[in-house]
């Protein structure tokens, strides 16, 4: 082997090694950083299984002894929990549908519909995106307090049927990276414009579906300030807002608090991990064209 084939070869081997060894170090990071992230479900796991003289001991500890599932038990019981959860699934399930259609609906029409003033209106749309919740929120109470919907979950299922200026514009990048000759072909054809966004730009985008739909379910299902706003009446409480129930005038009841709290965390936990790949897709093929 010549001098010249050598030095390649070792060029080749270092090069592995380096990308070897980046690579490794990248994983170690993410690890730690996973695990730093993981401490507080960790912490909020453990004490939900301890006792309440447990909960306060200095310096604390990790695992339980002895170990005990009442607290659970106790906070099933002492809130009607299942009656929340059940009013948290059915205003998630109702605003994911509001901002699934909505948002996919502009989306089409900023993206795949070419008439005047599309640019800006969408301009227009992302800058609402600059007002707070808390500049709008009196105005809206007012208005929603005067058409008598105050007390129901109207005031907070309603405006996703309205739009979303982010997931408008996650859907809008997205659009624009399929190619227009899908659309003029099938107008071609007689298509009409709803035709094209139910069987062609709806089937091409549901990735990014997937990730408006997880993002608003896990937006909805840990809303606690638009709930306490609007909601007047216990038995329409979420979950969110049904946890406030355990302070009480002589304390707060920390062991109910952390079981219930990890009731509330494991079904996020776990539609996550089952939509992870549809996730990663969805935010990796969303594009940042026009």
């Amino acid at each position: 082997m010549t001098t010249s084939a050598l030095s390649i070869a070792t060029a080749r081997r270092r090069s592995s090694t380096g990308r070897t060894v980046r690579r490794a170090v990248t994983h170690l990071v993410m690890i730690l950083l996973g695990i730093v992230f993981l401490i507080p479900f960790l912490w909020l796991f453990s004490t939900s299984l301890k006792t309440d003289p447990q909960i306060f001991l200095f310096p604390p500890r990790w695992i339980p002894n002895p170990l005990t599932f009442v607290q659970y038990h106790l906070a099933v019981t002492t809130i009607p929990f299942f009656l929340y959860t059940r009013n948290s699934l059915i205003f998630c399930g109702f605003t994911v549908i509001g901002v699934v259609c909505s948002c996919s609906l502009v989306a089409y029409g900023l993206s795949r519909i070419r008439w005047p003033g599309r640019d800006i209106l969408f301009l227009v749309t992302i800058a609402t995106m600059l007002l707070p919740f808390e500049v709008t929120l009196v105005p809206l109470f007012i208005v929603f307090r005067t058409i008598g919907w105050v007390g129901t979950f109207l005031p907070i299922i309603i405006p996703t049927y309205f739009g979303s200026a982010f997931y408008i514009f996650l859907l809008r990048q997205f659009m624009m990276t399929l190619p227009m000759e899908l659309s003029d072909a099938a107008r071609i054809d007689g298509a009409s414009e709803l035709r094209i966004f139910w069987s062609i730009s709806l089937p091409l985008i549901r990735p990014a579906l997937a990730v408006v739909a997880l993002l608003q379910f896990l937006g909805a299902w840990g809303d606690f300030l638009g709930p306490l706003i609007y909601l007047t009446d216990q038995s329409t409480y979420t979950i969110s807002l049904g946890l406030e129930q355990y302070n009480t005038q002589y304390g707060t009841e920390w062991g109910q608090l952390m079981a219930a709290s990890t009731l509330l965390t494991i079904p996020v936990i776990v539609l996550f991990f089952l939509t992870q790949r549809t996730f990663i897709q969805g935010i990796t093929l969303t594009g940042l064209k026009g």
